[in-house]
Formats: C-alpha cells, structure tokens, sequence
C-alpha cells in the first residue's frame, strides 16, 4: 500500500480510479436524456463528485495505463456534451460555448499533435486547469438553475481558460509519455 498522497506507476488493470473516471461517459449520455433540470443537476453533481474523488483514488490506489488516459478524455467527453445541450438550448451563443471548453480545445489539439508525432504525453493536472473545471461546473450549473449569472459565469470561465492555457503552455510541468 503506498503512503497518502504517493503516486503509484500505472498498471494493467483497472482499479477504482478508472470506474469513477469510466462513470462520466455513461453520465453525459443522460445529461443529454434528462430532460428535467433537477435529474441533470443531479448528474452534474455526481459527474464532478467523480472528477473530485478518481484523482484522490488513482494517488491513493493507483490508476491503470487506460485510466492515466481515459481521466482528461472522461472530463472533455462530458464538458463537450453539457455545453452541447446548453448551445441547442439557445442559452449561451456558440462563441461563449467555444470561450468555455477553449482549454478544452487546446487541450485536445495538442493531445491530438502529440498522437500524430507518436509521441502521445500525459500532463499533470495543474490548479490552473482544475479552476476552469470548478468554473464550467459552475456555468453549468447557472444555466440549469436559470441564473441571470449564467453570461457573466460563461465570460469568467472563458478568462480562466486563458489563464490555463497560458500556465499549461508556459509553466513547468513534467509530461508523462503514455
């Protein structure tokens, strides 16, 4: 068993980690389903309880190749779809939804370059990146509850995306080769 807080290598198999990370797939097929507000914020809260609790899992007892993998992809899969329903519901224009996910976005390009160089990394989680999770959860949640917030959420989401971007390009970070 490892002590608090230390990482184990990734193995073959799954663990609990990757179950809470494979649960937000199953999660945003029934955000989009759900047609009433309260189930949906209901699925938001599991789905960001589960984004909370794998990372704790995956130091606590480990992660598997898969799941080091399936953790940012679980996270853009269900970002992608809740602001997919938000967009089809005319609540924010499609440039706000585009500030929202843009570290998302970026994100993905860069995963997707490093997969054609074959040279596929993992970066570490940063606070920068988890700010814009805690935010995008937040304007999730305006948009469900009819905030009058839910602009002014989408604007200072779309600014903690930049500031991601920026630490993400900018700052120290160790990539992990997948």
């Amino acid at each position: 068993m490892n002590a608090p807080g230390e990482q184990t290598a990734p193995s073959n198999r799954w663990t609990v980690a990757d179950l809470l990370t494979f649960a937000r797939f199953p999660l945003a097929v029934a955000f989009i389903l759900m047609p009433s507000a309260a189930w949906r914020i209901g699925i938001l809260c599991v789905a960001g309880a589960t984004d909370l609790v794998d990372g704790w899992a995956a130091r606590r007892w480990g992660s598997s190749r898969l799941g080091v993998f399936l953790d940012p992809v679980a996270d853009k899969v269900f970002a992608a779809v809740a602001f997919g329903v938000v967009l089809v519901d005319g609540a924010l224009e499609f440039w706000e939804i585009v500030a929202v996910l843009a570290r998302d976005i970026v994100a993905t390009v860069g995963f997707l370059i490093t997969v054609a160089r074959r040279k596929p990394v993992s970066i570490p989680a940063r606070i920068s990146g988890k700010i814009v999770t805690f935010c995008q959860l937040l304007t999730l949640l305006a948009f469900l509850v009819e905030s009058p917030w839910l602009r002014p959420m989408a604007w200072v989401t779309g600014v903690a995306a930049l500031y991601a971007i920026a630490d993400y390009t900018y700052g120290r970070h160790e990539a992990r080769a997948l």
